[in-house]
């Protein structure tokens, strides 16, 4: 398998594109469950690794796959599939060609925007790739993402920074924790009337796991974050706080999860 995907990236980094596209289709395993992401990661590090010697081919490429002529794709289709591959590949080759990083944050920023999960979760793993190269500079985007950005914007910075793969360095953990910090005070801030939608929904569902993933990472001032959300009787973030709470990989900081968890009761 990887030999063939190796050969038709190369002639799609050459032009050809369809055989490619073809491949993708017929090895998405969509419709279903779970598409192939392991399909996907392949082919985002083949095209990385070509960027550099073919920038301008790779990124007209990648513009085809990712739907940059917004035509109709339907949810839970190969053709969708094909997107997830351009996304993901999007933040994988600007994380290694540096003249691109600034342009594909702000396409990732489009795309977070979408009604379909995979396509967020794609925003998602192309926003990870980037961290993990240009670390500062996405953190700072990210960050002013979650201040100003629309609520399916700030579910993507939160879940971007919610990967222990990312949460490596003192300098991503504080980021991380001030992204949650300031999404859950946006959160607080919505007025009922608003929290009936479904994209206040589904930032609600990610800071429902999100948290415990930073937290987990540095407790101490997890925990404080935590205690201060128990405190503002807001009943959707009493919500997200117990989920964190069910979480596993909070299971030993028992003292810290008992605290929270009187504060809500």
């Amino acid at each position: 398998m990887h030999d063939t995907l190796a050969s038709l990236v190369d002639r799609a980094v050459m032009g050809s594109y369809r055989p490619l596209e073809f491949y993708l289709r017929e090895h998405s395993r969509l419709p279903g469950p779970r598409a192939n992401l392991e399909l996907v990661n392949d082919v985002s590090y083949l095209l990385a690794t070509a960027v550099s010697a073919h920038p301008e081919t790779v990124r007209s490429l990648l513009d085809y796959f990712a739907n940059g002529n917004r035509k109709v794709v339907l949810s839970n289709t190969p053709a969708e599939f094909v997107m997830l591959c351009g996304i993901v590949s999007y933040g994988a080759c600007a994380a290694v060609h540096v003249p691109w990083r600034a342009e594909v944050r702000e396409l990732l920023k489009h795309y977070a925007r979408s009604s379909y999960w995979r396509i967020r979760e794609a925003v998602t793993i192309a926003y990870q790739r980037l961290l993990v190269t240009d670390t500062h500079e996405t953190l700072l985007y990210l960050t002013a993402l979650v201040k100003e950005g629309g609520v399916l914007q700030q579910r993507a910075a939160i879940a971007s920074v919610a990967e222990s793969a990312v949460l490596v360095s003192s300098e991503t953990v504080a980021a991380a924790l001030a992204i949650q910090r300031i999404a859950l005070e946006r959160l607080h801030q919505i007025v009922p009337q608003d929290r009936k939608n479904e994209d206040f929904r589904i930032l609600k569902r990610s800071l429902g796991y999100t948290l415990s993933v930073v937290t987990a990472t540095n407790p101490e001032e997890g925990f404080a974050l935590m205690r201060t959300c128990a405190t503002w009787g807001d009943a959707d973030i009493t919500w997200i706080l117990r989920e964190n709470l069910k979480k596993k990989r909070l299971a030993k900081f028992v003292e810290d999860t008992e605290g929270v968890s009187q504060l809500l009761a």
